[in-house]
């Protein structure tokens, strides 16, 4: 199975490029599935097809043509499936407090709810062995980060608060219970928590596996996108997965040639060029404007044939993550995949939340964490195919 997230800044037509992938993949023969995972669908629309949708409304996943389904996550059927004793603890301590009972059923889908359910049902359809391969059509970066570092938080909680906690309700719940009114949770809700982690178990090695899942960053030719995507990348590789393309979309055509877009063209141009050397370890596959919207599977087909002309949306495109960040003894490093270099050819500078190497007449930026800001360049030695750069 292949797992393959698009994800990016918002509006810079992720959705879309999800969709077109699915018809692509599914025109190739593999049983494909597209998920939403942003909490704004606007999956369904991009197929344009209300007759169809409106009749397979009550599925989970809707079939939209021969070897494609999609699937827009509802959190609150997701929670009478999966959070029902949850869910109720927490609307009752919200209802006991004063707030209105809508607005504490409202309030009680807490944060993560919709990631945790979009996690149950990729871990269910994996280990079901039910498509072939599921693209995740992801909500803007910050959100996206926050999906894929749940798995590793949940595993903390588990282990560390979890436990404490059930013996905790267990021994001294009745005693307080007496004393104060606001609700202690019954055994029912820990045993739902711990039924969600053994649903969830594995995930984090699913997402983790380049040979499973792959990142793909969509961007457009602008300076603030260009910076994001810029700290997308580094942010995955942080948390292990391997992004294998990006794509630089709505690129105006050499043949727009209106003098109001001759301005927007030279920027457009300045960006690729800085997006070809910040990404240069992964394909960037470039997308024009087209004339019109896209939109249905027509518009959706012709995108897939012109971004995927004679390359399998399936493959992987990159084994490991180009860089990775890591803690040694107090000592932070950033370990690069750099073959065939001498250390006389490597220069490094710091400017700002941006590491600058330079190799001869190219000069790579690579955004570093917000915690290594105010770090200094300690050292940097060439083991093999790897530069290894330390911070203090």
């Amino acid at each position: 199975m292949r797992i393959i997230f698009y994800t990016g800044k918002g509006g810079v037509g992720k959705t879309t490029i999800s969709a077109a992938t699915g018809i692509k993949l599914a025109a190739l023969g593999y049983k494909t599935i597209v998920i939403s995972l942003d909490v704004a669908h606007s999956l369904r629309d991009s197929f344009d097809n209300d007759e169809q949708l409106i009749a397979q409304s009550t599925e989970k996943q809707i079939k939209i043509q021969e070897n494609l389904w999609i699937q827009e996550i509802n959190v609150q059927d997701a929670i009478v499936e999966y959070w029902d004793e949850v869910y109720n603890y927490l609307r009752s301590i919200l209802n006991r407090s004063g707030l209105d009972t809508l607005v504490a059923e409202e309030i009680a889908v807490f944060p993560g709810m919709e990631e945790i359910c979009a996690l149950l049902y990729i871990n269910q359809y994996v280990r079901e062995n039910k498509y072939d391969v599921i693209i995740l059509d992801c909500a803007p970066t910050g959100e996206s980060l926050r999906f894929v570092s749940i798995p590793t938080t949940l595993e903390w909680y588990m282990n560390r608060i979890f436990k404490l906690e059930r013996n905790l309700a267990k021994i001294a719940g009745p005693v307080i219970e007496t004393v104060s009114s606001v609700p202690i949770p019954k055994d029912a809700y820990f045993q739902n928590i711990q039924t969600l982690f053994d649903k969830l178990e594995g995930i984090d090695k699913i997402l983790t596996d380049p040979k499973i899942t792959t990142v793909r960053l969509v961007t457009n030719p602008e300076k603030i996108v260009i910076k994001e995507t810029q700290r997308a990348f580094m942010y995955f590789c942080l948390y292990g997965l391997c992004i294998d393309a990006v794509i630089i979309n709505r690129i105006f055509p050499d043949g727009v040639d209106v003098e109001f877009f001759e301005v927007w063209k030279q920027t457009q141009k300045h960006y690729i060029q800085e997006a070809d050397n910040y990404f240069s370890d992964v394909p960037i596959w470039k997308v024009n404007l087209f004339g019109d919207q896209i939109i249905g599977e027509e518009g959706l087909r012709t995108l897939g044939n012109v971004l995927y002309a004679d390359i399998d949306p399936a493959e992987r495109f990159a084994d490991e993550s180009p860089y990775k960040f890591r803690k040694v003894k107090e000592v932070y490093q950033l370990t690069m995949q750099l073959p065939f270099l001498t250390k006389e050819e490597v220069n490094l500078s710091k400017q700002g939340d941006e590491l600058i190497v330079t190799i001869g007449g190219f000069k790579r930026h690579i955004a570093i964490p917000r915690s290594l800001a105010n770090s200094k360049v300690s050292g940097a030695k060439l083991t093999g195919k790897q530069l290894v750069i330390t911070f203090k």
